[in-house]
């Protein structure tokens, strides 16, 4: 989590407005793919989630669950689609939540 601490160390808050932030964790869905490479951006947001003590809510076209540190707020989805067409939910959710596409992270295999 030191990264993502990094990400909003002082130096950079003044060129960093108040804005929200999008990490994607990339996976298939389905529990035969549960323990696959392929699931490792599905691990890494739940590793997060659980340090946080946050949870998902179920939401159009995937997971959400949303995180506060140092007065920015990051959401992380977890698409319900398989990898090859993640692309659909997280244009729906960066257009939702009005959030551009240089303040998304994507967590892959």
């Amino acid at each position: 989590m030191i990264w993502l601490s990094n990400l909003f160390k002082k130096q950079k808050q003044e060129r960093l407005p108040m804005k929200k932030f999008l990490i994607v964790g990339l996976g298939n869905i389905g529990s035969e793919y549960a323990n696959t490479r392929h699931n490792i951006g599905f691990k890494v947001l739940d590793y997060l989630a659980n340090k946080e003590g946050i949870s998902f809510q179920t939401v159009k076209l995937g997971e959400i669950a949303e995180l506060k540190i140092k007065g920015r707020t990051l959401l992380l989805l977890k698409p319900n689609t398989y990898m090859n067409l993640s692309g659909k939910a997280v244009k729906y959710w960066l257009e939702k939540e009005n959030i551009e596409k240089e303040n998304m992270l994507v967590i892959t295999d």
